[in-house]
């Protein structure tokens, strides 16, 4: 694994240093960072409704497709 070098402003290197403390490197805040940014496409692509039925809009289509036997 190679080693670069990216360019930051003063302000955004303040940003990222504040989640973290004195003793972690910039690099592990930014691993740190990039995992919970990841968790939360995960959750927000899990979590997204558009498209899917509730469960009772499903049974009412089902009604309406195989009504029951009464």
């Amino acid at each position: 694994m190679g080693i670069t070098t990216i360019q930051l402003s003063d302000e955004l290197k303040k940003k990222i240093a504040s989640f973290g403390d004195k003793s972690e490197s910039y690099e592990k805040i930014l691993r740190r960072i990039y995992s919970l940014a990841v968790k939360e496409q995960i959750r927000a692509f899990l979590m997204d409704d558009e498209g899917y039925l509730t469960i009772e809009e499903a049974r009412k289509e089902l009604d309406k497709k195989w009504p029951r036997l009464k």
